[in-house]
């Protein structure tokens, strides 16, 4: 079993900054894929960054210069640091893992969700 716990949300006038965190933990041989998804009220849930294990980073364009996606591999951590933020951004935040598990699970990939975090945005 593998858990995702985020922090970093909360409330900040456009203009400023955050830095979200995530946390895996559990049953963990490697995490391959980790990301920050979004969900604004009445509105799909969306892919704000992701970073790959070996690999760049991807990111939104409505975000893109403003966001930076980070990883730290030995702590299982994917971090979002969040600038100029805008009222549009405000949202509920949601971390995601590809998490390949130790034995003697299967050696097949999992996804996991965060609950999410809050983050308002104001004017």
């Amino acid at each position: 079993q593998v858990q995702l716990v985020e922090s970093g949300g909360g409330l900040v006038q456009a203009g400023g900054s955050l830095r979200l965190s995530c946390a895996a933990s559990g049953s963990i041989l490697r995490v391959n894929v980790m990301a920050w998804y979004r969900q604004a009220p009445g509105k799909q849930r969306e892919l704000v960054a992701q970073i790959i294990s070996g690999s760049s980073a991807n990111y939104a364009d409505s975000v893109k210069g403003r966001v930076t996606i980070s990883r730290d591999d030995a702590k299982n951590t994917v971090y979002l640091q969040m600038d100029n933020l805008k009222p549009e951004d405000t949202a509920v935040y949601y971390c995601y893992a590809v998490v390949r598990p130790t034995p003697p699970h299967l050696p097949l990939d999992y996804q996991y969700w965060g609950p999410g975090t809050q983050v308002t945005v104001s004017s």
